[in-house]
């Protein structure tokens, strides 16, 4: 007979309304957290403030993603163009100054490059694909997409206690509080 052995993952707390969700959001903020995050079934507008979250790093990937697509044309076209095989055209010189023709394939590099630094990018700092989630075995988080707002606080987190994290939840109007526990 085999046994799996669970360890805690944290506590999920639902709360009533979207503005309820974000004036909590604000005190887990102010009590210190770290690793937790909120689960609403539509955008709400300022959480990503009320949750101290930071300016994602993601556009400087893709601007420079971007640069290096440019750059990655410039290369291909003068050295197919002018160092390799020179074509001149209507008496045309082949040499440095004949960039404007370089311009669709940088452009088209620049867009393509930017494109596959956004998806690969993105997945990357989402930490995806991860095929499971321990929230996922949650008896209500199942009501994430539907109508329920809910407060997920990590046992990772530094500040985690099993019994004062409780505690604080229900404080700060958090119902139907659940231990969510992951398979070892």
């Amino acid at each position: 007979m085999s046994t799996t052995r669970k360890r805690v993952y944290g506590y999920l707390a639902e709360f009533g309304s979207a503005s309820a969700l974000y004036k909590a959001a604000e005190k887990v903020r102010d009590a210190g957290f770290r690793k937790w995050d909120c689960h609403t079934p539509y955008p709400v507008h300022g959480l990503d403030a009320a949750m101290g979250m930071k300016r994602s790093i993601l556009p400087w990937f893709v601007f420079f993603g971007g640069m290096l697509g440019t750059a990655t044309g410039f290369g291909l076209a003068y050295i197919t163009q002018v160092e390799i095989y020179p074509t001149v055209v209507q008496a045309k010189p082949a040499n440095i100054f004949t960039v404007p023709a370089f311009f669709p394939i940088m452009f088209e590099l620049t867009i393509l490059f930017s494109g596959f630094t956004t998806l690969f990018g993105l997945l990357a700092l989402m930490k995806l694909p991860r095929l499971n989630h321990p929230l996922f075995a949650s008896r209500q988080f199942h009501r994430a997409t539907d109508d329920a707002f809910f407060i997920a606080v990590e046992a990772r987190d530094p500040k985690f206690h099993p019994d004062k994290t409780r505690s604080f939840l229900e404080e700060i109007g958090g119902k139907s509080i659940e231990l969510v526990e992951e398979e070892d």
